[in-house]
C-alpha cells in the first residue's frame, strides 16, 4: 500500500471515495506480496498493482463497483485454468485481494498513519476483512497508542497486542480470532498491514561502484547513505540516488548511527573502501553489531589480508563469519552496475534463504 499512498490521501482528502484493492494472503508462486494495493479513483484512473497484470481487470472492475455501493468484498484468484478468458494467476500462485471503499468517513485516521509513514513513525493498519458484523472495521496501532474501532474490548486488547508484535518484526499478514476476539477461535480475520521505516542502507566509500550500489539500494526500498572522509569525491551530484551523503570517517559514523539507535537487523553495510586504515576500524566495529548484512569488496587476497587484521583486532570467529567477501554472488560482473546487481542478489538470497542458483536447474518451489 505505501506505493499508493500519497495519491490516495490525496484523493480521499479531496472528497473522493475511492476503490482500494489490497492482497491480503498468498499462497505458492504468488506474483505480489501482502501488503501490495492497487487504487482506483472515481475518475477511473490507476495507481498501484496486485498482481502484475494477471487479475488486474477483475480487481478494477470490483474496485469501481465497490466504491459505488459501500460494501468490501474478500475475492480470492486462484489459476486460471484451460479457459483463455478465465481471470486467475497464470503463475499457480493463489491470493487473497480485500477491496474496500476509501474516503474520508470510512477511513479517518488516514491522515494520520500518512504522516506516520512520511516521517518514518512506525505505524500499522489493522482492517477486519471477514467478520458476520464487524467487516471493515480498523484500528490503527503504533507502538505507544491506537486509533480506530472494533466493537468489543477484548478483541480491541487481542488485536493491539499482537499488531505491535507484528510491526517491531516489520511484518505484514492475516491474524485470525474468534468472534470476540478470542485467540483460539474462528470466525474474524484481520489483515495487518505493516508501515514500519525502510531499512537503511550504508554504503562506504565514494566511488563509481558506490553510485550503482547507491542506485539499485534506493530500487530496492532501502534508505540509501553513502559514506567518506574524503570531502572531494563525497559529493550530492556524484550520488543523486543517495538519500543522503555524509561527509565522516566511516567507522565514527557508523558507531554514531548505532548508539543513536538507527541501525537495526535490516541495515545492510556494503564496505567499497580497499584501504585498511578506514576498512578495518570500519568492519571491526560493523561485525560487532547485528545488522543484516555486512559486505566488503576486494580481492581474495585482500580479504585474507583483512581478515589477519581483523583477528589482530581481537574479533571472534564466529563475528568473523559474518563478513561477506568477496563481497556479491558470481555473476561474472565487471561493470559498476553489473557488480551492483551482484551485490543485491546476494543480499536478498541471504534476506529469503535463497542458495543463488539458477532455478532452471532447480526442483522445488520457487518461492521459500
Amino acid at each position: 500500500m505505501r506505493d499508493v499512498l500519497a495519491e490516495l490521501a490525496r484523493r480521499v482528502e479531496a472528497g473522493e471515495t475511492v476503490g482500494l484493492g489490497t492482497v491480503v494472503s498468498t499462497w505458492k508462486s504468488a506474483p505480489r506480496p501482502a501488503g501490495a494495493a492497487m487504487m482506483v479513483g472515481a475518475d477511473g484512473t490507476v495507481s498501484g498493482s496486485v498482481s502484475g497484470g494477471c487479475v488486474e481487470g477483475a480487481v478494477y472492475d470490483l474496485a469501481r463497483q465497490v466504491a459505488v455501493d459501500g460494501t468490501p468484498v474478500l475475492q480470492r484468484y486462484g489459476v486460471s485454468g484451460d479457459d483463455a478468458f478465465a481471470v486467475g494467476l497464470t503463475c499457480g500462485g493463489i491470493i487473497d485481494v480485500y477491496v474496500e471503499p476509501v474516503s474520508a468517513d470510512s477511513f479517518p485516521e488516514l491522515p494520520d498513519v500518512v504522516r506516520s509513514v512520511w516521517s518514518r513513525e512506525p505505524v500499522a493498519v489493522a482492517t477486519v476483512i471477514e467478520h458476520p458484523g464487524w467487516l471493515g472495521s480498523r484500528l490503527v496501532v503504533w507502538p505507544d497508542r491506537v486509533s480506530g474501532t472494533v466493537n468489543s474490548p477484548r478483541a480491541r486488547d487481542a488485536i493491539t497486542d499482537d499488531v505491535r508484535g507484528m510491526l517491531a518484526a516489520g511484518r505484514s499478514a492475516t491474524l485470525n480470532y474468534g468472534l470476540d476476539g478470542q485467540r483460539r477461535g474462528e470466525g474474524m480475520t484481520v489483515f495487518v498491514n505493516s508501515f514500519e521505516p525502510p531499512p537503511r542502507m550504508l554504503v562506504f566509500g565514494a566511488i563509481d561502484f558506490a553510485a550503482a550500489v547507491a542506485r539499485l539500494g534506493r530500487f530496492l526500498g532501502y534508505r540509501v547513505t553513502v559514506c567518506d572522509a574524503r570531502p572531494v569525491f563525497a559529493t550530492h551530484s556524484r550520488f543523486p540516488d543517495a538519500d543522503e551523503v555524509v561527509i565522516d570517517w566511516p567507522h565514527r559514523y557508523l558507531r554514531q548511527e548505532a548508539d543513536a539507535g538507527r541501525l537495526d537487523e535490516r541495515t545492510v553495510v556494503a564496505v567499497l573502501i580497499h584501504d585498511p586504515k578506514f576498512d578495518v576500524p570500519l568492519l571491526e566495529a560493523a561485525l560487532r553489531l547485528k545488522l543484516g548484512y555486512v559486505g566488503a569488496m576486494g580481492s581474495r587476497r585482500t580479504h585474507e589480508d583483512r581478515l589477519r587484521r581483523l583477528h589482530d583486532a581481537g574479533l571472534t570467529e564466529d563475528e568473523l563469519a559474518g563478513l561477506a567477501s568477496p563481497i556479491g554472488l558470481d555473476l561474472g560482473a565487471r561493470t559498476p552496475e553489473e557488480t551492483a546487481v551482484s551485490i543485491a542478489a546476494e543480499i536478498i538470497a541471504l534476506r529469503w534463504g535463497g542458495g543463488g542458483e539458477r532455478l532452471v536447474r532447480m526442483r522445488g518451489p520457487i518461492h521459500r
